[in-house]
């Protein structure tokens, strides 16, 4: 749910699963389609978490990879208990960036400063009651792996500039936040690239009453 550009799908489909990629925003299904093309069993639909279009009890499992906080929790739980078989699973994943001292704290600066909506995307907002007022119940799991990204300049520009909250070129935040970018990269990077260390954190229930 929320399936963007195919990535989390392709880990699905490497591991045998028939996967229905269910999608709001047109140019990513569109990405999506172009990555997986030629795989016949990855299905892109047209929908979003409270209205995925497809039948009820189709699917053992609902994942959504960093796009949870998209979702009205409500709609969606009832969504996704629709369309889940009776012992089906919920599986909300995301990377959760680190605050850590030197790049990652000043690039934690930045976007607080001068991105538009960062706050409001935040997926460290979303706490265990949130988690629980979801699934309806405390009964759900949870586990967290370490991972990082390393970028050189050019990954480090792309990444900020398709996250949802970065200023659109016109803005009065877009210029000050790429020469700031350059200056934090310039500062803190080490034969050409930084490191983004993140800790990607696994949620897995089933849909209470």
């Amino acid at each position: 749910i929320g399936s963007g550009t195919g990535i989390l799908s392709r880990l699905f489909l490497d591991f045998g699963c028939h996967v229905f990629g269910v999608e709001p925003n047109a140019d990513m299904r569109a990405a999506a389609e172009r990555l997986l093309a030629g795989e016949p069993r990855f299905h892109s639909v047209d929908g979003r978490a409270e209205a995925t279009t497809l039948p009820t009890a189709s699917v053992d499992f609902v994942t959504a990879g960093q796009s949870f906080h998209w979702f009205d929790p409500v709609a969606a739980r009832g969504e996704f208990r629709r369309i889940l078989r009776p012992v089906g699973w919920v599986v909300p994943i995301w990377n959760e960036r680190l605050v850590t001292p030197g790049f990652l704290t000043e690039y934690e600066d930045l976007l607080q400063r001068l991105s538009t909506d960062y706050g409001s995307v935040d997926h460290r907002q979303v706490g265990a009651e949130a988690i629980n007022r979801f699934f309806a119940h405390r009964q759900w799991r949870f586990a967290a792996f370490p991972n990082h990204q390393d970028f050189d300049w050019d990954g480090l520009r792309g990444r900020l500039l398709s996250s949802s909250y970065a200023p659109l070129p016109g803005s009065p935040k877009y210029q000050p936040m790429m020469d700031e970018l350059a200056s934090i990269f310039a500062a803190h990077q080490q034969a050409g690239q930084v490191k983004m260390v993140c800790e990607t954190r696994v949620y897995v229930g089933q849909i209470g009453a």
